[in-house]
């Protein structure tokens, strides 16, 4: 390939990639399949990566985040970035209103434009020749802090203006205003991910998108959720509309991401009714918003109405009533999750908060409690936005009396009473014991899952049945069910207790990995299960395995070499292996990887779901070709193998600049 050629070739996949990243992104609606864009990236990578020289600041590549800095530089604004007074009833906006009169009459017959106030980080975008150049925060409104690398890998953000398919021409150079924020559902997604990895969880969207924008390293900041909204222009060299409403429609057709929740009113009362339903209605905002701002819609007017100190006359914001309330922090509760992670539950004297009773709310985990000195007893802040549980925001340290009592994290298990473990630099506690009855119906659920022991029949339903009829207290019970107990079960009949007993019993072949990871070993899944059959021939010699001996592992760290050895010192544990061996479930280790291979020396990471492969298929394929398949995705990731509805995964590889194959392709690897 000729440089001119790649030069063209480039040029055009920027605009492809970049046309359908807004579709997919901001528009919500794709045009074309997970598959055809991978090619398309695929191929800019590939054409980059020959000609680096050609790399350019729009390229869809240069989303990764780049290196690590030392410090942020500061950024002058071209304008005032400002903030809005506040009013929290009708009285004070007619105020305003009438304010605004008295500066000037043809505040009389203007239009007004609401739109939410998003509750997210200020933040000012700069383009040049249509390339997005420079980015900042708002800082002190008159100088923020330059985030550029960070903000490109938020992928709702043009990185060249305007898309192909429109005849609007971009100013030589453009400044808009926006907020970056992260929406309910993907916050509430990524704490639950958090809480069940052990890991630390975020207080609130706000903070969290604001935290993760102001990274040193921008690679952590593209891990999160993170997008945005564009609503004002701050400096145009070319001649812009003089109406916000027109405004928004402009910045929408440059294709910028604007709200969909912005309405146009006739009348200043009009625009408040506007304000005042919206209250009803702020769940139904896919983000958290803390009022509506009411514009005046002539941009002309609104400029020369000037300002009150560093508050525009222009515009206000309609607060929404507080979803804060104060109320008695009784006690302190733990509950037990499947893999044993200890949380905390805050039991609450009864308010009202937001139209909703509130009892109870999240406490974090221990180290939110420690950091923030939170005591039963205390008068607490509590929280609810949208979706998102109540929460405890901190004690009011004025109202204490002294009498209330410091808490301290469990040193047993509520439950079952057996000791807890807690491993440093870690934040969540954890019970270690199988048996604990509070994880047993979830323990019991892993275990039959397709991914571990694959008991067909088996779903949660008759699980949480038979726990409660008392024929399970740990999955070695599931070996001595009998036809018997079954059929005096409510819904069973012959055939399907027959069933169930065959699945069972088909399952005492399956192999050693599966097995280890049907155990829920904390931080044991399907590829470290099947990394150990690599080096301990059944459960009796990986039980007989030190902490050192397992770091010596590749992919096995020090919490995990801990957490292994811990689980198999565990009495209740060494009991309910040695059920296992004697009901004929003690499988022998059979896979090993071939060194020298056609895929030795690579790393491979599976999502979706294959054409003809299973997922245990596709690793034996490629452990047997010499490779070698793990869970998460990094730098050292050789190749994604995509199937067909992919999870987050995907995302993390096109960030990184990892080479996406289909199953076709690894067939070939394989073959060379």
């Amino acid at each position: 390939m000729d440089e001119t050629y790649a030069r063209e070739r480039l040029k055009q996949l920027r605009t492809t990639i970049n046309f359908h990243n807004y579709h997919y992104h901001v528009l919500d609606t794709p045009i074309i399949s997970d598959y055809e864009f991978d090619r398309l990236a695929k191929e800019l990578r590939e054409i980059e990566a020959q000609f680096p020289e050609l790399i350019t600041q729009d390229s869809p590549s240069q989303r990764n985040g780049g290196r690590p800095i030392e410090k942020f530089n500061k950024l002058r604004h071209p304008a005032p970035i400002l903030s809005l007074a506040n009013a929290f009833s009708r009285d004070e906006i007619q105020a305003w209103y009438e304010r605004n009169v008295k500066l000037d009459e043809r505040m009389r017959t203007t239009a007004f434009v609401v739109e939410p106030k998003i509750d997210g980080l200020t933040v000012v975008l700069h383009y040049q020749e249509g390339v997005f150049i420079q980015g900042a925060t708002r800082g002190d409104g008159e100088v923020g802090e330059e985030i550029t690398a960070n903000l490109r890998t938020i992928k709702a953000i043009p990185l060249r203006i305007p898309l192909e398919n429109t005849t609007i021409k971009a100013p030589d150079r453009l400044v808009v205003r926006g907020e970056a924020f992260i929406s309910v559902r993907d916050f509430i997604a990524l704490n639950s991910r958090l809480e069940e990895a052990g890991e630390k969880t975020y207080l609130n969207p706000r903070n969290t998108a604001a935290g993760s924008l102001r990274q040193l390293d921008p690679s952590l900041t593209a891990e999160r959720p993170l997008t945005l909204l564009i609503y004002s222009i701050l400096v145009s060299s070319e001649p812009v509309p003089q109406t916000q409403w027109e405004t928004l429609s402009y910045l929408k057709s440059l294709g910028f991401p604007v709200t969909s929740h912005a309405s146009l009113h006739g009348s200043l009362a009009d625009a408040m009714h506007a304000c005042e339903t919206s209250i009803q209605k702020r769940d139904e905002l896919p983000y958290e918003a803390d009022g509506m701002v009411i514009k005046v819609n002539d941009l002309s007017l609104a400029t020369e109405l000037g300002f009150v100190g560093k508050d525009p006359r222009g515009a206000i914001a309609y607060k929404f009533p507080s979803r804060e309330v104060s109320t008695l922090l009784k006690d302190i509760a733990i509950n037990v999750g499947r893999t044993g992670v200890l949380t905390p539950l805050a039991i609450l004297e009864p308010v009202e908060l937001g139209g909703v009773v509130i009892k109870q709310a999240t406490l974090h985990n221990f180290d939110f409690i420690a950091e923030k000195d939170i005591r039963i007893g205390d008068r607490v802040l509590v929280k609810r936005a949208g979706e998102v549980i109540p929460y405890i925001i901190g004690p009011i340290d004025a109202a204490r009396t002294g009498l209330e009592n410091k808490f301290r994290p469990p040193s047993n298990c509520p439950v079952c009473h057996q000791p807890v473990e807690h491993l440093d630099g870690e934040v969540a506690w954890f019970c270690v014991n199988a048996a604990c009855p509070a994880q047993l119906i979830r323990n019991i659920e892993h275990f039959v899952s397709r991914p571990a022991m694959d008991i067909d029949g088996l779903g949660i339903k008759i699980v949480e049945q038979l726990v409660e009829a008392g024929l399970l207290k740990d999955v070695a019970d599931l070996f001595s069910l009998n036809r018997v107990d079954l059929l005096k079960l409510e819904g069973f009949a012959e055939k399907k207790a027959d069933n169930l007993l065959e699945a069972i019993n088909t399952s005492r072949g399956q192999s050693l990995a599966r097995l280890i990871n049907a155990l829920g070993i904390r931080g044991v899944g399907e590829v470290m299960a099947q990394d150990l059959t690599l080096h301990y021939r059944d459960l009796e010699a990986l039980s007989h395995a030190s902490e050192t001996e397992l770091r010596q592992i590749e992919g096995v760290g020090p919490n995990i070499a801990l957490a292994i050895v811990d689980w198999f010192s565990q009495p209740r544990n060494q009991t309910l292996l040695s059920r296992l061996n004697n009901a004929g479930v003690w499988p022998q280790a059979a896979v090993t990887a071939q060194k020298g291979g056609s895929l030795s020396g690579m790393t491979f990471v599976v999502t979706g779901i294959l054409p003809t492969l299973s997922r245990d298929d596709i690793k034996v394929l490629i452990q047997n070709a010499g490779g070698k398949v793990t869970d998460s995705i990094s730098r050292n990731t050789s190749y994604l193998v995509l199937g067909a509805e992919p999870g987050s995964k995907l995302e993390k590889a096109r960030s990184l600049g990892i080479p996406i194959i289909d199953e076709a392709g690894l067939r070939k690897l394989v073959e060379v």
